[in-house]
């Protein structure tokens, strides 16, 4: 089986260590690509390859946020298949309702638990969407 490619697009440089050292160390995942803005989001998402098949976005990055980002995900017919999973640690029941609506696989709060996260992974990639916000 294929392994899974990843992108995280993260502006907080802790943030990135952590997904970095779940992703890496525990989970023994080496395919894993993070861009610490979203400046020329498009451009740079065109050039991965191979193709990322989860992208997962923190929504408050600039300087398009995770919505932004998401349209031009959608928008391009080469990424029709990515799961795409926003990291937020705003939870507020308007957001999460945003983040549905708005056509995002799912939610998993942050700060990232190095105990749930790769199980919450491994739905996303199974095909679930997770709406893990507690």
């Amino acid at each position: 089986m294929k392994e899974c490619i990843y992108l995280y697009v993260e502006d907080d440089p802790l943030s990135r260590e952590i997904m970095k050292f779940i992703m890496e160390m525990g989970m023994g995942i080496t395919t894993l690509t993070i861009f610490s803005d979203s400046t020329d989001f498009a451009e740079r998402l065109k050039g991965l390859i191979p193709r990322p098949d989860v992208i997962l976005l923190d929504i408050h990055v600039q300087p398009y946020n995770g919505f932004a980002m998401l349209k031009m995900i959608q928008a391009d017919p080469n990424f029709a298949g990515c799961r795409v999973v926003a990291l937020t640690a705003s939870v507020m029941n308007e957001e999460v309702e945003q983040l549905r609506v708005n056509g995002f696989h799912g939610a998993i709060a942050k700060p990232l638990s190095v105990q749930t996260f790769p199980d919450l992974l491994k739905r996303v990639i199974a095909g679930e969407d997770i709406w893990h916000i507690a």
